[in-house]
């Protein structure tokens, strides 16, 4: 146990998820305090282990020096010290909150303060590991949640063999990013996969075993229809952890407020990631979090630097289980890509038109291909791709960019294979 305060760093990292392992690999002598056992890992990609595609060495992260295992209890603004769970004391000059999020756990009946044997949230390696270890071929699964987390589960899932239910309360899959038409051919192709789909649905409760340690038995439906459950998954979103943060007295909305050289309320402490909340936006994408880190390193440094948001693009991969291995990762569109008997689909942006806005609309059942941008005034807004993918690298790069379009081309043209340039 360390009692004595230990010598001040210049910069201490609170959280060594994908923001704090960035920072530290562009920052000398940096102090990264991590909760998890394991080393800095690719989150994106914990799906794939949950597939068993990957082992957890391949998704980790380059090398960072992490005091791993070890909790952060308080920060002591007044004497730019944290205190930590172990005993330990570091000072800081500067200090850095990467301290991430947590999963939202839904209002359900028979979800109190421990899970019920058999329910998971899906978040962390340890959480991934956990239910890779309970899946086998045949067991019955219910995930709840339909956004891209959801989705991930559920495709992984089934290919380990499990019966595989998909419980969305919205209407569609994937709302956040994907247009009615693009979640039914996304519906589609998870069914072809074994998975069944039941969106609009809510879901009140879990039926548990009774005694000492309660295991999930059923998820139970508003109108009163059991889903049999041997393993249920949550993944219904997650929430910023700002408590510590919080508990410091820093300024925290949605998430810890940071201004644009990532500053928190507090002039010697920063905040990077799915923790941090800029210009009233909380991303919770590893995009996001990545060029924030970078943007940071930069205004450790001393160099002029600012972050202005990011457009972000969103990852995932989809396939058939007989499809060779496709890398996958976050950058900002989502971008679900396979190979043969695979899925390709990218989204970006705003995909939803406002009034006012143009659709550019194509679609090809006989090769079940479907592409539709948004355009407002002179820029795209976003956009969904679905089957060839030709197109999608020109008019995710003319998003991000915010480029305007020229003005004497004709709309048509960005559903071209060039995307229209």
């Amino acid at each position: 146990m360390r009692t004595q305060r230990e010598n001040a760093a210049r910069v201490v990292v609170i959280g060594a998820g994908m923001a704090g392992a960035r920072l530290a690999a562009r920052v000398p002598g940096v102090t990264v305090i991590g909760e998890e056992a394991h080393a800095p890992y690719n989150r994106v990609l914990l799906a794939e282990v949950l597939a068993g595609r990957y082992e957890p060495d391949v998704i980790a992260l380059p090398p960072a020096e992490v005091r791993r295992g070890v909790r952060v209890v308080r920060i002591d603004r007044a004497e730019r010290r944290v205190l930590c769970d172990d005993g330990g004391v570091i000072g800081y000059e500067r200090l850095v909150l990467a301290t991430g999020s947590n999963p939202v756990l839904p209002p359900l009946r028979g979800l109190d303060h421990m899970l019920p044997d058999g329910v998971h949230p899906f978040r962390t390696l340890d959480d991934c590991l956990a239910l890779r270890a309970a899946v086998r071929p045949g067991v019955r699964a219910v995930v709840i949640g339909g956004g891209l987390l959801g989705v991930s589960a559920a495709r992984a899932l089934a290919e380990c063999g499990a019966q595989v239910v998909l419980a969305q309360q919205g209407e569609h899959l994937m709302e956040r990013q994907l247009d009615a038409e693009a979640a039914g051919m996304l519906r589609r192709h998870l069914e072809t996969l074994g998975v069944e789909v039941h969106t609009e649905c809510r879901v009140r409760g879990l039926r548990c075993t009774d005694g000492e340690t309660p295991a999930v038995r059923a998820v139970e439906m508003a109108d009163g229809y059991e889903l049999e459950a041997e393993i249920t998954v949550l993944a219904c979103g997650v929430r910023p952890r700002a408590g510590l943060a919080q508990a410091a007295g820093l300024e925290v909305r949605k998430g810890i407020v940071v201004d644009d050289e990532l500053r928190t309320s507090d002039p010697y402490i920063h905040a990077v990631g799915d923790c941090a909340e800029h210009d009233g936006k909380v991303y919770g994408l590893a995009g996001a979090a990545l060029e924030q880190a970078d943007v940071l390193a930069e205004v450790l440094a001393g160099r002029p630097a600012r972050y202005g948001g990011t457009r972000a693009l969103t990852r995932l991969t989809l396939r058939s289980p007989s499809a060779a291995p496709v890398t996958a990762g976050t950058t900002g569109a989502a971008v679900v890509s396979g190979t043969s008997g695979g899925l390709d689909l990218a989204a970006f942006g705003d995909s939803r038109p406002m009034p006012g806005d143009d659709v550019i609309r194509l679609a090809d059942a006989t090769r079940n291909a479907y592409r539709t941008v948004v355009v407002r005034g002179d820029r795209l807004a976003g956009g969904v791709l679905f089957g060839d993918l030709a197109a999608v690298g020109t008019l995710a790069r003319t998003w991000q960019d915010d480029d305007p379009l020229p003005a004497d081309m004709s709309l048509l043209h960005l559903l071209t294979n060039d995307g229209g340039f």
